[in-house]
């Protein structure tokens, strides 16, 4: 197996962090938090870089990308940084004409509905993604040299990518849906379609995101925000195996002991799915819909566990908040391990006190 370079953080820095720790298995005395969504949207801070910028532009740009995801980290004193980034990157850098627009969120000038649309678009070939991610590269370098001077430098960054059905579902509708069933009319009435899509699919968010881990990431989260709109056996059967395979582009890399990059799995709505989404993972974030201890029930190995904090809580008064958290790490006490996080993103108008005090009440207990 390929090993990450002699002074990736794993080797020099973050090997023994909470969070990789956790991540790996191992309990520590203090349970690791960040949120997700953390970099941005609530922050005065980071909607003061955005004003006047494009988002996907704004991703792109090292500089600013950095600096937004160490500005949690400076603020509530988090356990990761997650790198700031957005599902839609690898694709725009694939070739595909994809923008962020404000109120929408991600459209897609020309979707992808029939045979012919997939052969257009698995005709762009993934490898570009080696000439045109150097400033996701260079992102992340930035974000790794920043963490070593905050604290005692041992924060480390985690990895971030779409998973291939999310970005599909995207490319299928040209826009966000709420039921997704443009993505699942391919998916039936085309499957041989609809698996080339999704390796295509797979195959661009991976490299996305062995990118990230190969500049200085110390873990790896493949988000699936929509996987929840789909029964257990189409799951099994048309989305695991494109999970599988993104999650594989990372798989290989090892640090100096021999250790793979810590891999996460996160899915929204996916309660149902649980026991499909360990694909050879080191954790399974959980979000606010389904307790801990009974979405481990629900898993078939023994995994570390992330969540799962609701985040409408967030606006609740502060003994309601501290029973939120207390009732989050009594249901993960039976995991191997856990992360706190929240079930999902942070919302725009949480007051980013509140954040802090979470990761302090946290780390108190």
């Amino acid at each position: 197996m390929p090993a990450l370079r002699d002074d990736h953080p794993l080797n020099t820095r973050t090997g023994a962090a909470r969070l990789v720790r956790a991540y790996r298995g191992d309990r520590p005395d203090v349970t690791p938090v960040w949120f997700m969504r953390q970099a941005g949207r609530s922050l005065p801070e980071y909607r003061a870089l955005r004003v006047g910028r494009d988002m996907l532009d704004t991703c792109l740009d090292p500089e600013l990308a950095s600096e937004i995801t160490l500005q949690p980290v400076r603020r509530h004193g988090v356990d990761a940084a997650i790198f700031f980034s957005d599902i839609m990157i690898p694709l725009r850098l694939a070739g595909v004409d994809v923008t962020i627009e404000p109120g929408i969120g991600p459209v897609v000038a020309e979707p992808v509905r029939t045979p012919a649309d997939v052969e257009r678009i698995t005709a762009l070939d993934p490898a570009v993604l080696d000439e045109t991610l150097e400033p996701v590269r260079e992102g992340v370098r930035r974000t790794v040299a920043g963490l070593a001077e905050l604290g005692d430098g041992t924060t480390p960054l985690i990895g971030f990518a779409g998973a291939p059905f999310t970005l599909a579902a995207y490319l299928v509708a040209g826009r966000p849906s709420k039921d997704h069933l443009e993505a699942r009319r391919l998916m039936r009435a085309h499957p041989e379609s609809w698996d080339a899509l999704m390796r295509w699919a797979a195959d661009v968010t991976g490299r996305f995101l062995r990118a990230q881990v190969e500049e200085g990431a110390s873990a790896a989260q493949l988000f699936d925000s929509w996987a929840g709109s789909l029964p257990l056996e189409q799951y099994r059967e048309h989305v695991a195996p494109a999970s599988r395979r993104a999650l594989d582009a990372v798989r290989d890399l090892v640090d100096a002991t021999g250790r793979r990059v810590p891999l996460v799995h996160f899915g929204v709505g996916a309660g149902e799915l649980y026991g499909a989404m360990d694909l050879d993972v080191d954790c399974i974030g959980v979000d606010w819909r389904v307790p801990l201890d009974v979405a481990l029930e629900r898993m078939d190995s023994d995994v570390t566990v992330q969540g799962n904090l609701d985040p409408a809580v967030l606006g609740a008064d502060w003994e309601t908040i501290e029973a939120a958290i207390d009732h989050v790490l009594v249901a993960a006490s039976v995991a191997r391990a856990h992360v706190f996080n929240l079930g999902h993103g942070v919302p725009p108008e949480t007051d980013p006190a509140v954040l802090t005090r979470i990761v302090q009440a946290v780390h108190a207990r």
